[in-house]
């Protein structure tokens, strides 16, 4: 898919660093395209972006948008920012990223994941079935896949595989073949004035699926199922462990190795089969679902049964996934992106369903002021399965807005509504203290958040 025009474009990324944007800049650099751009601080995707020879500056300045001629603007970025300022002085075309994602895969077939939580693993767990067949298609994903080491490929085939955000808005502008709906959550009111407004963008893009296509929707999802009603035309297939579910899942096992599941398929005009003992290498019944909704996907279009069991056994998992980083002292160290109370309980059931007895302590770090704020409430509750809750600082992502309320207020409310021990520390050094003083024997620690959090955990073998 090698792109001969627009040679002479230079296309700047502003907010380059981010995984989203990344993965798009990465593609289009491979597809012949011009590509820079710039953020506030390097990181692990700057860095694979450079290895690409992607020239990239780390501050945002209007110098850096000297020879530009088209903007790209990450969702993150604020209206103050230089870039952004001069590109509209300059006249310049600005796109969000997905706008310039949809121009880019507009003429490809595309298998669209959205929804509020479980879009990258499920769009992971697409492109490693399709990886065991002739099928080479792109990859734009959300998070890094251990299998190609990346978040982003550009395929041989027209076909593309694809994770499209809904924190903006834009995710409305990427053409669909096929879709997958995951679940519907209050998430990104910053955006959106309510949940309404986002159900209301989520049937839009439903609607767009094209005869000839389908969409997939998770029926366990109450705001999924409010959507189907709203819906007047029936190109859609459900999936879940509903048993009105034309996908439904039954006869689940969870162990701490993987997961293991029945699918029953009924579908309308066609005789009823069931796929039995498919194993994911993933813990909670979120990623039965995930993998549920790629296999869906993968038998419509064509793909056999024995492919599709032989894709999920060996799926490589995704960064920042429950994965496991070290053991110390017998107790097993975990990484996980989940930010929102919706992620922290699949996860933390997930984990509580294949490790019955040991001890889970969550190192949980809130990332944005804002999110808290309306959903205090919620995360209070979301830590029930967990034995012990160390709190960490709010990541504030930027954001400069007061949180209203006393955060230790916020502290008694986790130990009163999820029934846990808590401690809380004010930044990696005094984590690491807790860890080395009192945390040993046969354990789960699970680092959760979408902040430095990551990195707290990685860097603790060195401090402790």
């Amino acid at each position: 898919m090698k792109i001969e025009l627009a040679k002479t474009e230079i296309i700047h990324f502003v907010g380059i660093g981010g995984i989203g944007m990344s993965g798009l800049a990465l593609i289009m650099k491979r597809m012949g395209f011009n590509v820079q751009g710039s953020d506030v601080q390097t990181n692990k995707n700057v860095e694979r972006l450079k290895r690409d020879k992607i020239k990239i500056n780390i501050k945002h300045s209007k110098k850096n948008i000297s020879s530009a001629t088209i903007v790209v603007v990450s969702s993150a970025i604020k209206k103050n920012n230089p870039e952004l300022i001069e590109a509209k002085i300059r006249m310049l075309p600005i796109y969000k990223r997905g706008q310039m994602l949809a121009n880019i895969v507009s003429l490809t077939k595309n298998i669209v994941v959205t929804g509020s939580h479980g879009k990258t693993t499920t769009t992971s767990l697409l492109a490693a079935i399709f990886s065991k067949t002739k099928l080479d298609p792109t990859i734009i994903n959300g998070g890094v896949l251990n299998a190609i080491k990346n978040s982003a490929k550009l395929g041989k085939s027209d076909w593309c595989i694809l994770e499209a955000d809904e924190s903006d808005g834009s995710f409305i502008h990427v053409p669909p073949t096929y879709s997958i709906v995951t679940n519907i959550d209050r998430e990104h009111m910053d955006y959106y004035d309510s949940i309404d407004d986002l159900k209301n963008l989520f049937i839009k893009f439903i609607n767009k699926v094209p005869s000839f296509g389908k969409s997939f929707i998770c029926i366990d999802d109450k705001n999924n199922n409010d959507l189907l009603k709203r819906l007047k035309i029936k190109n859609y297939f459900t999936y879940g462990t509903n048993p009105k579910s034309q996908f439904y899942i039954k006869n689940i096992r969870q162990l701490k190795e993987f997961s293991e599941y029945d699918l029953s398929i009924k579908l309308p005009g066609k005789k009823s089969i069931i796929i039995k003992k498919i194993k994911i290498p993933l813990l909670g019944i979120h990623n039965i679902r995930n993998s549920t909704a790629a296999a869906a996907v993968a038998l419509t279009i064509g793909i056999s049964k024995n492919t599709i069991k032989v894709g999920l056994k060996q799926f490589k998992g995704v960064q920042r996934r429950f994965n496991k980083i070290f053991t110390h002292r017998e107790t097993n160290f975990y990484d996980d992106y989940a930010h929102h109370p919706t992620e922290i309980k699949e996860v933390l059931n997930g984990v509580r369903a294949a490790y019955k007895k040991e001890e889970i302590i969550c190192v949980f770090q809130p990332h944005r002021i804002s999110r808290l704020k309306d959903l205090k409430k919620e995360f209070s509750l979301s830590f029930k399965k967990a034995n012990t809750v160390i709190l960490c600082p709010i990541y504030a992502a930027g954001e400069k807005i007061k949180l209203g309320f006393d955060y230790t207020s916020f502290a008694k409310e986790i130990i009163k509504n999820s029934k846990v021990k808590l401690f809380m520390v004010n930044d990696q050094y005094q984590l690491a203290k807790f860890i080395k003083n009192n945390i040993y024997g046969k354990k789960i620690v699970v680092g959760m958040g979408a902040g430095t959090i990551s990195s707290w955990m990685r860097e603790l073998p060195k401090l402790i």
